[in-house]
């Protein structure tokens, strides 16, 4: 069995920002929770380390889990004016190792939302006293780097970047930031961390520098010791994000992988880089999306076609084209309907519709076989409250009219174009709402002060 250790207690300070780095979203989703929901499918037991605005991040996971999965998280409040660092994290008053229930531990940092639960498991899966997650880099500066004996995967050492010598720099393998203890390992030597370096911090990693230390001293004796594994995981997964220009390098790595899911769904993509996606949205059934299609929320997309340049929030399309350049605003159901360019809904429920151009349909219901003409305006705002208009089957409303609600409109109706309807309309009925026209002979050269 498996308990996971997450740190998510830093200050973000090079973020430069005034919400928690590990609440920064990556495709809609912040970089904590990709870490906790890959740490659900391997585990029950999730630790989460915290200290700067924890109370902000507490707050936010209990907002989006579920009681049933929050009740499989701990949060612990790490003492960071006593034992301050990626040691002290571990470290209750008396320096013992905070409450841990497995006998395995995986350690994962918050700001590491790459990382699948599928790769961790050579970690897992290693009979060894402790294991790194390592990778090779063409640009290793600022990292620990690893030492193993030659030929192997066993691991002598962790040097870190300011302690290295010239050949060390050489190294390309280094620290990922992902371990996975034994416990009894971690009992044992949390308690002997020092903080004797220029930070004054307490130390992860010298856990490991301490255990290969004993091990190696055990192995001189001729006896066999569980050692110390490398596994070697890819770089982008163990990317670390630190600064707004990587969260910017993992939002195109997140949305690489969120693409190359809903392809291999099914979905049909025109320029697949051109297109963002929220991790979120759900395709089924046959669905093409053209270039510069942006999707968001919670939406789910439903054997339709998304034309170029619309934009999808928290609303579900079913059997539908949308757009070009359409504009589907959250709580939109739309159903068997073509909705065309410059249309903009909003709390719209729609089956069967047609809306070609250029309208405004908000806190609207629209039913079966209705025609929405060019510049028609659901007027549902009046200053103070929101208002909605049903509008039935079969009905057809020409252009430039102005729906203003609370408004219903039965069956069968044919409204003339420039009308502004301010009252419900009974079913089968033709409804003119505008001014007269009167044309003024000689107007024209009267208003210039011209001779005709």
């Amino acid at each position: 069995m498996l308990s996971i250790v997450i740190l998510a207690a830093g200050f973000g300070t090079r973020m430069k920002s005034q919400t928690p780095k590990v609440l920064h979203t990556l495709c809609g989703k912040s970089m904590i929770e990709y870490v906790i929901d890959e740490s659900l499918k391997i585990s029950s037991d999730i630790h989460i380390i915290l200290f700067n605005q924890k109370e902000k991040i507490i707050s936010y996971l209990k907002n989006k889990y579920q009681y049933y999965i929050i009740d499989k998280i701990t949060f612990h409040v790490q003492l960071h004016d006593i034992y301050p660092g990626t040691g002290g994290a571990f470290m209750q008053e008396n320096k013992e190792l905070i409450p841990i229930k497995e006998d395995k531990v995986l350690v994962l940092s918050a700001d590491s939302p790459m990382i699948c639960a599928d790769s961790l498991l050579p970690l897992l899966q290693s009979e060894s006293a402790i294991n790194i997650a390592t990778f090779k880099t063409r640009n290793p500066s600022g990292y620990g780097r690893i030492i193993k004996e030659d030929n192997t995967n066993h691991v002598i050492r962790i040097i870190e970047e300011k302690d290295c010598t010239h050949t060390h720099k050489k190294i390309d393998e280094v620290n990922g930031g992902i371990y996975c203890f034994n416990k009894t390992i971690l009992q044992h030597y949390i308690p002997l961390l020092l903080n004797d370096n220029a930070q004054k911090e307490y130390y992860l990693t010298d856990v490991i520098n301490l255990f290969a230390r004993d091990s190696q001293a055990i192995h001189d004796k001729g006896k066999n010791c569980q050692g110390i594994m490398a596994c070697e995981l890819s770089e982008k997964e163990l990317m670390g994000v630190n600064t707004k220009a990587h969260l910017a390098i993992a939002q195109n790595l997140m949305l690489e992988r969120v693409r190359h899911r809903a392809m291999l769904q099914g979905v049909i993509m025109d320029i697949p880089e051109s297109i963002y996606l929220d991790s979120s949205v759900e395709f089924e059934g046959e669905c093409k999306l053209e270039n510069g299609v942006r999707i968001v929320g919670k939406s789910k997309i439903q054997n339709s076609i998304i034309k170029a340049h619309s934009v999808i929030e928290e609303s579900e399309i079913i059997s539908s084209d949308i757009g070009p350049h359409a504009h589907i605003r959250p709580q939109c159901n739309i159903q068997d309907s073509h909705i065309g360019n410059f249309v903009e809904c909003k709390k719209a429920m729609l089956k069967g519709v047609k809306a070609g151009h250029l309208s405004y349909l908000g806190d609207c219901e629209i039913n079966t076989g209705s025609n929405i003409g060019a510049g028609v305006i659901t007027c549902n705002y009046d200053g103070k409250s929101k208002h909605k208009t049903i509008i039935g089957k079969d009905v057809f409303v020409g252009s430039d009219c102005q729906l203003v609600a609370p408004v219903t409109i039965k069956d069968r109706v044919l409204i003339a174009a420039g009308s502004t309807i301010t009252h419900d309309i009974p079913q089968g009925v033709l409804a003119i709402a505008r001014g007269k026209q009167r044309n003024i002979e000689n107007g024209f050269y009267k208003f210039f002060d011209e001779k005709e």
